[in-house]
C-alpha cells in the first residue's frame, strides 16, 4: 500500500505531466481479498496478504486529489472465476455503464440508480438483494457531496459541470460449491469519476479498463489444463473456462504477433531499401534519396492507378495507407482515397464522449500555393475543402491523426528535398517588421560569439522573413532566414537545467567567426551554484524549501514564455508565403530517449517526428531521419550490457555516424521506434569497419546489387551460410597428400582429422622400415635440448620437432601400451 501511495503522489511514474506538489491522496489505497470485503467508502485494508488462488476476488480502490479536487476509481479482479462470478461481474459491468449513460444534463440524479436496477431486473434479478443502496455521489473538493447522492429518491437535476463518483457494487455473494472460506464469500465493486458535459457524461478514469477480458486472470498450470482437457472446446455461454484459458495466453499471443509483424515489416523494408539503393546507384545519385531532383508533374499525383488497387476493408473506418501515401475516407458507403499531398492539415477535438476528426484539403484560392500543377490544370473543377468525422473511440482517433500528420511530414520533407535550394546559399536580406516584433529576451546563444570581454545575453526577434539575435554589442548580431531553417526544435526544461530553441539549417552561416549549421538559444532555468559557506542544512529547512519553490516557479515561468513565443511564431509560419517551407517546432519525445555516446561524452539522445537529436551537450547531434539509408546495431547479444548503433546515410560519401555504449535495456524500444518510422535496421555481433565497405559499394555497385544489397548484414542469413559451410567441411575426406601436408603443420595448434586406431597401426607398420627407433630419437632429442639450452621442453614437443625433421616416425611397441591421447574432433 505504501508503494501504491507513493506512485499516486508521483505523476512521473504514470507518465503524466502534472505538478507533484499539487497531487495528494483522498484516502489510503484499499485492497481487499480472501473473503473479507467492505464496500463502504470508509473501508481500510487489512494486513492479510492478497489471495489469488482459484475463485479468488481482489477489490482495489484508489482516490487522488489534484489542486484539491478529488477523483476516484475502483476495480474488481477475478482469478479463475466460476460461472456465478463471471455472470455477476458482467451484469454489474453493464449496470455500471447504464448508470453512467443516464447522467445527462436535465435528467434527475435518481435516473442513474433506476438505469442500474433495470439492468439487474432483466439480466440478474437474483443479484438485486446484494446491490449497494446507491450508485454513487457527487465529487469535487469534497470526496462525498451528500446533496448529489445517486439514489432512488434524489430528484435534483443534473447540470453541465457537475462531477460524480459512480460507485456500484455487489456484496456478500456466495459460491455454494466452494468449501474454502476465503473463496466462498465474495464481493464486487466498480467506480469511475464522471464529468458532465453538454453532450453527455465523460469518463475521466476510462484509461483504467474494466472489461471482463482485462480483469479476469487464469493462473492454472498449463500442463494440468492440457491433462484435464486435451482438446479444449470453445467456451460456452454458461461457463467461463474457455474464456479464462484465452485470457491466460492473450499477452503471449499479443507479444508473438507484435514481434512477427515487426519482422514482416522489416523484411518488406529490406526489399524496398535494396530496390531504392539499386535505382539510386544506377542513376549515379549518391547524395540524395530515391527520386531526388525529379520535379513532380501533374500525372504523378496519383493515389491508386486502378480501383482494384484500393485495399479492401470490411469496416468503414478512416485508414492510412503509408505504402501508397494515401488516406482512405469512408464516404457514402465507399472507401475514397486521397493522396496525402492534397491534405493541408488534420485536427482532432474531443466533445463529451466522442472525438471529432477534421481534415482540411488544399484548394485553389487565397492562401494556396500557386506552384501546384494540378490546381493550375483543373482550375475550374469543384474541390472538396474539408470533411469531419465523429468517433466514440478516442484512442483510435488520436492514432489516425498522428499517422496522417507523420505521413504528411515525411512526404512534404521528401518533396521539399527534391527542389534545388540554390537561392539559400546566399541568404536574402532580413526584412524588419514595422510593428512590434515577436520577442524573447535574456537569451544566450550557442555557439557563442568570439572575442574578448564580458559575455552578454541577447534578444531574439521574429521579423517578416527571419529571426534576428542581437546583444548590446554592435558587432554581435545573427540573422537566420526562415527559408534556411531545415528543422526547428523547442525543448522545455524537464530534467535539464536549460530551456532552449534550436535551429538546424540547410546552409552554413557565420556566428561570429564560426561556421555552423546549428544555432541554439537558451536560458538557464536555475543557477548552477552551491553555497559553500552556508553549512549543511536540514531536509525540512524553511529557507531551503523556499529556494526550491522559487526555482520551480522560475522554471515554469521560463517554459511559459518560450511556449508563448513558439506559438506566435508558428502562427506566423502558417501564412501563405511560408506554406511551402512546412516549418514547425518539433518537441523531443523524452519517453523514447536513450543514453549513448555520439561523440566523446555520454548524452541523452531523444527522437522527434523528423529527427534524432541531442541538444544539451556540444557538439550537437541532429540526424534527419529521411537521410538515413540503414541502421546497423552492433555488438548485440553475447551477454553484452551495451551495444553500438551505426547509422549509414544515403550519401555514401558521408561518414557513418556511430552512437556507442547504448544500454542493452534500450534495445527493444529503439527497434520498435525505428520500425514505426520505417527505418530498416540490422543486427550484428561485432563492429564493422564501414569506410572500406562503402568504398567497395561505390567502386562496384553492380556487384553489391547482385550479392543481395544490404542483406550481407542480415545475421540470420549469415548464420545459415556458416552452418552450410560447416556441413560441407564435415563431408571432406583427406587424401594421402593431405595427410602428409598436415604432418608438416603439426607445429601449429590446428586440429586434425581423426583417424581410427586400425588405420594408424597399418600406416605405422607400412612405414616401420623408413623411420628411426625410439631410442635413437630420444638420444637426438636430448642432444638438441643441451645445444639449445632448453630445460622444460615436454616429451610431446620433442616428438613434434623430430617428426618435422625426419618425417613419419615408427612408434615402438612400448608406446602402444601407453594410454592414447583423446583425439580432438572438428
Amino acid at each position: 500500500m505504501d508503494d501504491t501511495e507513493k506512485a499516486v503522489i508521483d505523476p512521473s511514474k504514470a507518465k503524466v505531466k502534472l505538478k507533484a506538489d499539487n497531487v495528494d491522496i483522498c484516502y489510503p489505497p484499499v485492497f481487499q481479498s480472501g473473503g473479507v470485503f467492505d464496500l463502504k467508502p470508509s473501508a481500510i485494508s487489512n494486513e492479510d496478504p492478497l489471495y489469488y488462488d482459484a475463485y479468488g476476488v481482489i477489490v482495489c480502490a484508489i482516490g487522488a486529489r489534484y489542486n484539491s479536487y478529488c477523483a476516484n476509481v475502483a476495480r474488481s479482479y477475478l482469478i479463475d472465476a466460476d460461472a456465478l462470478q463471471s455472470k455477476a461481474y458482467k451484469v454489474l459491468h453493464k449496470a455500471h455503464e447504464a448508470a453512467i449513460n443516464a447522467l445527462k444534463p436535465g435528467n434527475p440524479a435518481s435516473a442513474a440508480y433506476k438505469a442500474a436496477t433495470s439492468v439487474f431486473e432483466k439480466e440478474g434479478p437474483e443479484f438485486i438483494p446484494h446491490l449497494t443502496k446507491t450508485t454513487g455521489t457527487g465529487i469535487g473538493i469534497e470526496f462525498r457531496e451528500s446533496g448529489l447522492s445517486l439514489n432512488s429518491k434524489n430528484d435534483r437535476i443534473i447540470k453541465v459541470g457537475m462531477a460524480f463518483n459512480v460507485n456500484l457494487g455487489l456484496h456478500n455473494l456466495q459460491i455454494q460449491s466452494s468449501q474454502n472460506p476465503k473463496t466462498r464469500n465474495f464481493s464486487l465493486l466498480l467506480a469511475d469519476t464522471i464529468v458532465i458535459k453538454e453532450k453527455g457524461p465523460e469518463n475521466a478514469t476510462s484509461s483504467c479498463s474494466k472489461s471482463f477480458d482485462d480483469i479476469a486472470y487464469s493462473f492454472k498450470d498449463e500442463e494440468e489444463e492440457e491433462q484435464e482437457k486435451p482438446k479444449p472446446k470453445a467456451p460456452s455461454g454458461n461457463g467461463a473456462d474457455g474464456q479464462h484459458f484465452k485470457t491466460a495466453l492473450r499477452s503471449d499471443n499479443q507479444e508473438m504477433t507484435k514481434e512477427e509483424v515487426r519482422r514482416q515489416h522489416q523484411a518488406e523494408l529490406a526489399r524496398q531499401k535494396n530496390e531504392e539503393t539499386a535505382r539510386r546507384l544506377a542513376s549515379g545519385g549518391l547524395g540524395q534519396g530515391d527520386g531526388q531532383g525529379v520535379v513532380r508533374t501533374t500525372g504523378d499525383l496519383v493515389a491508386y492507378r486502378n480501383v482494384d488497387d484500393i485495399p479492401f476493408s470490411k469496416e468503414l473506418m478512416i485508414q492510412v495507407d503509408q505504402k501508397n501515401e494515401s488516406v482512405l475516407l469512408p464516404l457514402y458507403g465507399l472507401m475514397v482515397p486521397f493522396h496525402i499531398a492534397t491534405v493541408k492539415s488534420v485536427i482532432s477535438q474531443q466533445d463529451g464522449g466522442h472525438s471529432y476528426i477534421r481534415i482540411i484539403f488544399n484548394v485553389p484560392g487565397a492562401g494556396y500555393s500557386p506552384t501546384d500543377l494540378a490546381s493550375q490544370k483543373f482550375a475550374d473543377a469543384v474541390y472538396l475543402k474539408e470533411v469531419s468525422f465523429r468517433s466514440s473511440d478516442v484512442r483510435h482517433t488520436n492514432q489516425v491523426v498522428q499517422l496522417i500528420k507523420t505521413l504528411r511530414r515525411q512526404v512534404v520533407l521528401r518533396e521539399s528535398e527534391k527542389a534545388e535550394r540554390a537561392t539559400l546559399v546566399t541568404q536574402e536580406k532580413l526584412q524588419l517588421m514595422k510593428a512590434r516584433p515577436i520577442r524573447l529576451s535574456d537569451l544566450w546563444i550557442r555557439p557563442a560569439f568570439g572575442g574578448k570581454g564580458r559575455k552578454l545575453s541577447g534578444m531574439l526577434e521574429a521579423h517578416v522573413n527571419g529571426f534576428r539575435y542581437s546583444t548590446m554589442k554592435a558587432d554581435e548580431r545573427v540573422d537566420i532566414m526562415y527559408r534556411n531553417i531545415k528543422h526547428a526544435f523547442f525543448q522545455p526544461a524537464e530534467k535539464e537545467m536549460i530551456t532552449l530553441l534550436h535551429f538546424h539549417l540547410h546552409n552554413y552561416i557565420m556566428v561570429g567567426n564560426k561556421k555552423t549549421k546549428d544555432v541554439q538559444f537558451f536560458v538557464e532555468v536555475m543557477d548552477v551554484v552551491q553555497t559553500l559557506g552556508g553549512g549543511r542544512r536540514s531536509t525540512y529547512d524553511p529557507d531551503e524549501i523556499e529556494e526550491e519553490q522559487q526555482e520551480r516557479d522560475r522554471k515554469n515561468k521560463i517554459n511559459s514564455e518560450f511556449n508563448t513565443f513558439v506559438k506566435r511564431v508558428s502562427e506566423l509560419w502558417e501564412q501563405p508565403q511560408f506554406k511551402d517551407l512546412d516549418l514547425e517546432f518539433d518537441v523531443p519525445f523524452r519517453e523514447l530517449g536513450f543514453h549513448g555516446v555520439p561523440h566523446k561524452a555520454s548524452a541523452f539522445i531523444v527522437p522527434t517526428v523528423n529527427c534524432l537529436v541531442e541538444l544539451i551537450e556540444q557538439p550537437f547531434l541532429v540526424i534527419t531521419l529521411n537521410d538515413i539509408e540503414i541502421v546497423n546495431l552492433e555488438r548485440v547479444g553475447l551477454g553484452q550490457k551495451a551495444f553500438d548503433m551505426a547509422i549509414v546515410f544515403k550519401d555514401f560519401k558521408r561518414d557513418v555516424l556511430r552512437i556507442d555504449a547504448i544500454p542493452s535495456t534500450s534495445l527493444d524500444g529503439i527497434k520498435e521506434w525505428m520500425n514505426s518510422m520505417n527505418i530498416k535496421y540490422y543486427e550484428s555481433r561485432m563492429n564493422l569497419n564501414w569506410r572500406p565497405i562503402l568504398k567497395t559499394i561505390l567502386d562496384d555497385p553492380e556487384k553489391f546489387i547482385e550479392d543481395g544489397g544490404w542483406e550481407f548484414l542480415n545475421m540470420e542469413v549469415s548464420d545459415s551460410d556458416t552452418e552450410n559451410s560447416e556441413e560441407s567441411d564435415e563431408g571432406y575426406q583427406p587424401s594421402d597428400l593431405d595427410v602428409a601436408s598436415e604432418s608438416e603443420e603439426e607445429d601449429s595448434d590446428d586440429e586434425s582429422v581423426v583417424e581410427s586406431e586400425e588405420d594408424e597401426e597399418e600406416e605405422e607398420d607400412s612405414e616401420e622400415e623408413e623411420g628411426k627407433t625410439w631410442d635413437e630419437l630420444e638420444a637426438e632429442a636430448r642432444k638438441e635440448d643441451k645445444e639449445k639450452g632448453a630445460e622444460s621442453d615436454s616429451e610431446e614437443d620433442r616428438r613434434r620437432r623430430k617428426a618435422k625433421a625426419t618425417g613419419k616416425v615408427r612408434m615402438p611397441e612400448v608406446s602402444r601400451k601407453l594410454p592414447l591421447k583423446k583425439p580432438k574432433l572438428r
